[in-house]
């Protein structure tokens, strides 16, 4: 099924205006969509298609037009009884999802015997009974794929006729925990040929898109810090196999509730980052890349880290969060009882959990509770999705620190809006140029009955070189902060309107803000990041006390450089 014959609710053809007479909420497009504007969201006039992005080998034309966008708020890491180390059904989990307002949800299951040879198809029945039962929310199926010689990553098709093959397919093909390709340490014997697979794996993918087997596939590193086992140079081989497949990571990782005060232990790391290196383990990774920092992923809250280091060579490498939700913190929920004879490699799913009345050991929040991405789109459907993934056109919060985000990008000398996250503006050396962030306040209290305030927003810039010459490099020299902008106290609706100046040499943006509650030098020093994100203290995780939110880049690509 093409996404033209889904119902009219999913229809990437159907605007705003559509949506709010076919019963969804226009409070919450407004929402979403209020940064720029009520006229959008409430269908004035049709919402321009996505132009091709301006670069420095497109040719003359200076400047960038990126079309308006609503921002669809989703998870793409989910795991239900389909997975051997989950507990709830699909309809506890969409009705989560529901309550904490998300548009978008991707069901995530691990990949293993039970799965491949009956969950999925189990699991396929199941989603198209929540799709027709669930029509104001965009509900994937994908799965949670062993990398060989790596750790996990989620992979999604767009709904369609082969989406379920296209999944049971690859799982048996190309899962190193299925295959036994998970080895990928330096002594072992098998890593070269574990590497390789991972990429054949990704350019499979990347085939079955282009020939039009499937109508549209992505692929999303999980966790890449939690083992240290992804390195450097394998997250760039598997972006440079099929960079319109593999299209980014997990900036923040789930089981954001892993280390609440007294809850798990006094060991407990925020996203169950508890490990430390192994003969698995990349040997350059240092052993503070094993913690989480405010919540996200040492690679990307480290300013001048790994995700920067992958963004100056002038190529987008998207980030997101979510949930991983498996057990969700002081659920009363426990897994059923198996029937006699009958385990998950005999049936692909895991009996349907039962109500204890008393709270069960987890690590995670519900889908939408805790971790938002935020994804720009021009349509509501689900290739568009998955288009605004693609593009970059996304940021994200925990907490629900923010109700909106908007940036653009644009040369002074331009009237139009600029281009915005995910994009690349062209310009002249020494131009002027003025970066546009309208924030939207918190308006309600969060799910813990806290009302977040955002205290600064940060402007980090980086150089961009081109390709590095050692595929390991995992730092950015040239990226800094170089611009904090004091909000504490501002409330509703504002734009900060912050200049910049073209030099020689092409760069990139991307901002990051926070209540201002915990905060301190950066991983490499003061002089690079001044009041990021720092690690808490073993099982002293109160993840609600400690919320950020991260943006994609825009890239400057200057003319000649």
């Amino acid at each position: 099924m093409t996404e033209q014959q889904l119902p009219s609710w999913a229809d990437p053809s159907v605007s705003p205006a559509d949506l709010d007479q076919q019963g969804v909420s226009r409070r919450g497009l407004l929402r979403r969509a209020g940064l720029f504007g009520a006229a959008f969201a409430l269908g004035g006039a049709a919402v321009p298609a996505v132009a091709a992005p301006a670069s420095a080998a497109s040719g003359p034309r200076l400047g960038g037009d990126a079309p308006r966008l609503a921002y669809l708020v989703g998870d793409h890491h989910i795991h239900s009884v389909y997975s051997h180390d989950a507990k709830y059904t699909f309809s506890q989990l969409a009705a989560a999802s529901a309550k904490y307002g998300l548009d978008w949800m991707v069901f995530t299951e691990h990949s293993n015997f039970g799965h491949a040879k009956y969950g999925a198809a189990l699991e396929h029945e199941e989603i198209l009974r929540a799709r027709a039962e669930n029509p104001r929310q965009l509900i994937f199926q994908g799965l949670e794929w062993y990398i060989p010689a790596a750790e996990h990553c989620t992979v999604f098709a767009a709904p369609g006729a082969h989406e379920v093959d296209l999944l049971t397919r690859f799982e048996s093909a190309y899962d190193g925990k299925l295959l036994g390709y998970d080895k990928g340490g330096a002594a072992d014997a098998d890593t070269a040929r574990n590497e390789a697979h991972a990429v054949k794996a990704l350019q499979w993918l990347a085939e079955q898109r282009r020939t039009g087997y499937v109508d549209d596939v992505l692929v999303l590193a999980n966790h890449p810090m939690r083992l240290g086992i992804d390195s450097p140079h394998e997250m760039r081989a598997w972006r440079d196999a099929a960079p319109e497949i593999m299209v980014g990571m997990e900036g923040a990782p789930g089981a954001q509730g892993a280390a609440i005060p007294g809850w798990r232990g006094a060991t407990s790391i925020r996203g169950e980052y508890e490990n430390k290196p192994s003969a698995q383990s990349w040997a350059g990774y240092p052993a503070d890349a094993y913690l989480t920092y405010g919540g996200f992923d040492w690679a990307t809250a480290t300013v001048g880290g790994l995700w920067d280091s992958m963004l100056a060579e002038g190529r987008l490498f998207s980030i997101t969060t979510n949930s991983d939700a498996h057990r969700i913190v002081f659920d009363t929920w426990k897994n059923g009882v198996w029937p006699a004879g009958q385990n998950f490699d005999t049936t692909g799913k895991l009996p349907d959990p039962v109500d204890t009345t008393t709270p069960q050991p987890g690590s995670d929040f519900w889908p939408g509770q805790f971790s938002r991405t935020h994804v720009g789109v021009t349509r509501y459907g689900y290739r568009a999705v998955m288009a605004g993934l693609r593009a970059g056109r996304v940021w994200l919060d925990h907490g629900h620190l923010l109700d909106g985000l908007d940036v653009r990008l644009k040369r002074d000398c331009d009237h139009g809006r600029g281009v915005t996250l995910g994009g690349r503006l062209r310009v002249r050396k020494g131009e002027k140029l003025t970066l546009n962030v309208t924030v939207t306040t918190a308006s309600r209290p969060n799910p813990q009955g806290i009302l977040p305030e955002l205290a600064h927003v940060d402007v980090i810039r980086g150089a961009v070189r081109g390709p590095v010459t050692d595929r390991d490099t995992w730092q950015a020299p040239d990226t800094k902060v170089v611009r904090t902008a004091d909000v504490s106290g501002r409330k509703g609706t504002y734009t900060l309107r912050i200049p910049l100046t073209a030099g020689s040499e092409s760069f990139y943006v991307r901002l990051r803000g926070s209540d201002g509650n915990r905060q301190g030098a950066g991983y490499l020093g003061a002089s690079v990041d001044p009041h990021g994100p720092i690690p808490h203290a073993p099982g002293d995780g109160d993840p609600w006390a400690d919320t950020w939110f991260y943006s994609n880049p825009v890239f400057v690509d200057v003319a000649g450089a």
